[in-house]
């Protein structure tokens, strides 16, 4: 190629001087015609190099099941590489047309190396964008924050770049090199704090799987309550349930508290955790005539024949006096409620009957005795859920004055300052 290029190049200082021109004239005419000659010659290369290149991908693509070159093709890969073509060929030409302009020659030489660095890092650039879209279209791969591994594999790439270029272009030595990067490191630091920060977090999450695309987080310090839709070096993206969005700072995944609820989309069921507030001064003992009435609902029916037995023998055998209800064993208005709603719940269509369920009574407040239900809804999806949960409170709630109770209210005409009640 080197006889090639002289050939081309050496036809014009030799054909003036076979016409007997000045020197100087000779070598300055001489330039500006093999300058022209080689503008031409370099846009008829890249004319013809792109042309064949996207011809010859989008055949390829076009006979291939891979959609892999497909995407080369969006992300122009084939247009770098013919951008780079001329560029081989201008970088051969240089020191031929330069030859009686050493300082230029040095100077153009090295101009054209270092924009043949920056286009090669161009080209593999497109290649990682085009593999970033071809393995967000498989399913294996549509969780994972393939574009912080980009962007990681590009950093270290420009590093390496910018470190060739020190090298080869502007022949600096290694020692000097590295004393320099120590000298300003605290700069570079300063400067680079959240891409450094955020490549550090990007690894972490990445190794301990605690972020997905398509995961649903919660982020209270940010406002973000939605599903990730990307996770990059510096930010991660949430599409909260308004259709807002939310960046977040990677690095706040790691420094900060959120809650991922991937664990419950994972899991065979949603929890259900809602309690109400039954006024103590309707909770009594209840009475044989009154449970005779309480046996005519059918899911505690049973229930109160086995309870009564238990409890007739314990104070039988005891010679408790029964003349006062607080003695002995008794069964109260709460505690049948208790044991009804906990039987209602199994019977629920709705719920995970192979997960937690209960009906308990939590520590009394000044509000009244809280009656919570703890179970978990077999429908995952947000608008079941809510539907499922609805309608067990509505069935609950219904269900009190059944069994005698009250369920707090604040008086209509009062109202709440400070969590203090004034009337």
């Amino acid at each position: 190629m080197h006889k090639l290029i002289e050939k081309i190049f050496g036809f014009i200082p030799s054909l003036f001087e076979r016409n007997d021109l000045n020197d100087t004239l000779t070598i300055y005419l001489s330039l500006l015609l093999n300058v022209l000659i080689l503008c031409i010659i370099s846009y008829l290369i890249f004319f013809i190099s792109r042309k064949v290149l996207i011809s010859l991908m989008t055949i390829i693509a076009g006979r291939t099941k891979t959609k892999f070159d497909d995407f080369l093709i969006t992300n122009k890969t084939a247009k770098f590489i013919a951008y780079l073509i001329p560029f081989l060929f201008i970088y051969k030409s240089v020191p031929v047309i330069l030859d009686d302009f050493v300082y230029w020659e040095n100077i153009f030489n090295k101009l054209v190396r270092i924009y043949i660095v920056i286009l090669s890092l161009w080209i593999v650039r497109s290649v990682l964008k085009a593999l970033r879209d071809y393995l967000k279209q498989k399913p294996k791969f549509s969780d994972k924050p393939i574009d912080s591994y980009i962007q990681v594999i590009m950093i270290v790439l420009w590093l390496f770049g910018i470190v060739v270029i020190i090298f080869k272009i502007f022949d600096i030595g290694k020692a000097t090199l590295f004393g320099t990067l120590g000298a300003v490191s605290a700069v570079i630091i300063l400067v680079f704090r959240d891409t450094i920060l955020g490549f550090v977090a990007s690894v972490q999450v990445s190794m301990n799987d605690m972020v997905r695309i398509g995961d649903w987080v919660t982020f209270d310090k940010f406002g973000a309550d939605g599903d990730v839709i990307e996770i990059n070096l510096a930010t991660v993206k949430v599409r909260n349930f308004d259709n807002t969005t939310t960046t977040i700072p990677t690095y706040s995944l790691i420094s900060d508290s959120f809650k991922n609820w991937r664990g419950m989309q994972n899991s065979d069921g949603r929890r259900i955790k809602r309690y109400i507030l039954i006024k103590s001064k309707s909770i009594r003992f209840l009475d044989e005539k009154e449970l005779e009435k309480f046996k005519k609902i059918q899911l505690i029916s049973n229930y109160i024949d086995t309870r009564q037995v238990e409890i007739q023998k314990f104070n039988t055998s005891n010679n408790i006096d029964k003349s006062l209800a607080v003695n002995g064993r008794n069964m109260t208005n709460f505690g049948l409620f208790r044991k009804y709603i906990t039987e209602y719940l199994h019977i629920h269509p709705g719920l995970n009957k192979d997960m937690l369920l209960m009906c308990r009574q939590l520590q009394p407040t000044s509000q009244g005795i809280p009656l919570e239900i703890y179970t978990f809804s077999s429908d995952k999806r947000w608008v079941n859920y809510e539907h499922i949960m609805a309608d067990i409170f509505d069935h609950i709630i219904a269900s009190t004055p059944f069994f005698d109770l009250e369920i707090f209210e604040l008086p209509t005409d009062s109202f709440v300052v400070d969590d203090k009640l004034v009337d």
